[in-house]
C-alpha cells in the first residue's frame, strides 16, 4: 500500500506542477479556446489607479532588486506581450481614466473589446466606487463586465483595490465581492487589497501624522498610500525598486509586481 501512497503523492505534486490544482485554470482555457485576437494583447481596465504610467510601464526599464519568481515572470512577459501594452494602451480608449467607476466600464467594455480584442484582461475599479456605489450595483456590474470579456474570448484577471484611509473596512467588503465574483466566475484574482495589509498592517496609510514632513509631493512618502489617503505612492527614493523594502514602500511598484507575477501565470498555464 505504501507503493500506492507515494503514486497519489507524486501525481498530486505533478498536477500542481502543472497549475491544475488553480481552480481557474481549466475555465480559462475553455475561454481562451474562444479567442480570435492577436497573442499577446493584454489590456488594462480601471480608473487614475490604472491610466498613470506609474502603472506596469515603468516595469520594462527598471527592476532593481527583483527576486528570482519576479524576474522569470519579467522573462515570460516581455516577449511574449506586444510592446505596445507595456504604456501606449494609456487613456478612455483603452479602457482607463481617471474618477471612474465600474458603471463607466459596464457602459463601454463592449467598444473596447471591439476596438482592442485583448487576449488577457486585467480589471481594477472600486476606489471611486466607494462614494457612489452601493455595494450590491458593484457586484452586479463587475460580474457584467466580467462576462462579456469572457465572452468575447478575452480571459479575464480581476484586482481588488488598494486600502484608502477613512474607509478601511469598506475597502475590505469590496476586495470581498471581487475575490467572490473569481471564485465563482473561476477567474484570477490579483489581492492588492490583501498585499497592501499583509506588507504594512499598521502603518499603510500615508496620511498619518509619521508621514506629515517631508516632501510636499503626495506620492513622496515610504509606505504604500499617498498622503492623499487615496492612491498608490511612489517615491522617488523607491522608483523601479522591486527588493522586499521596495514592496513594501512604494504602492506602485507592488502593484506592479502582482499583475507581472499574475499575468505570467496565465500565459504558463493557460495560454501557452
Amino acid at each position: 500500500m505504501r507503493w500506492v501512497l507515494s503514486l497519489i503523492i507524486a501525481l498530486a505534486c505533478t498536477a500542481a506542477a502543472r497549475g491544475e490544482d488553480e481552480p481557474w485554470v481549466a475555465p480559462m482555457k475553455q475561454v481562451h479556446a474562444k479567442f480570435t485576437g492577436k497573442a499577446g494583447a493584454f489590456a488594462q481596465f480601471g480608473d487614475s489607479i490604472t491610466v498613470t504610467m506609474a502603472y506596469w510601464a515603468p516595469l520594462r526599464y527598471e527592476r532593481k532588486g527583483m527576486d528570482p519568481a519576479g524576474q522569470k515572470a519579467f522573462d515570460l512577459v516581455n516577449p511574449y506581450m506586444l510592446k505596445d501594452c507595456w504604456d501606449k494602451w494609456k487613456g478612455p480608449d483603452y479602457g482607463n481614466n481617471g474618477s471612474m467607476t465600474i458603471r463607466w466600464a459596464d457602459e463601454n467594455v463592449d467598444r473596447w473589446l471591439k476596438k482592442l480584442n485583448p487576449e488577457v484582461v486585467l480589471i481594477m475599479f472600486g476606489t471611486n466606487d466607494l462614494n457612489q456605489l452601493k455595494i450590491d450595483e458593484y457586484e452586479q456590474k463587475t460580474r457584467a463586465v466580467v462576462r462579456r470579456c469572457l465572452d468575447n474570448g478575452t480571459v479575464v484577471i480581476l484586482s481588488t483595490i488598494p486600502p484608502r484611509s477613512g474607509k478601511l473596512e469598506q475597502c475590505r467588503e469590496f476586495a470581498g465581492v471581487v475575490k467572490k465574483i473569481g471564485g465563482d466566475m473561476k477567474t484570477p484574482v490579483v489581492d492588492y487589497f490583501g498585499q497592501c495589509l499583509k506588507r504594512r498592517p499598521e502603518d499603510w496609510d500615508g496620511t498619518m501624522a509619521k508621514f506629515k514632513d517631508g516632501d510636499k509631493d503626495v506620492y513622496q512618502v515610504p509606505t504604500l498610500i499617498s498622503k492623499d489617503g487615496v492612491h498608490p505612492s511612489n517615491p522617488k527614493k523607491f522608483a523601479g525598486d522591486y527588493s522586499e523594502e521596495g514592496l513594501r514602500s512604494n504602492g506602485f511598484a507592488l502593484r506592479n509586481y502582482l499583475t507581472l507575477v499574475a499575468y505570467a501565470d496565465v500565459i504558463e498555464k493557460v495560454l501557452k
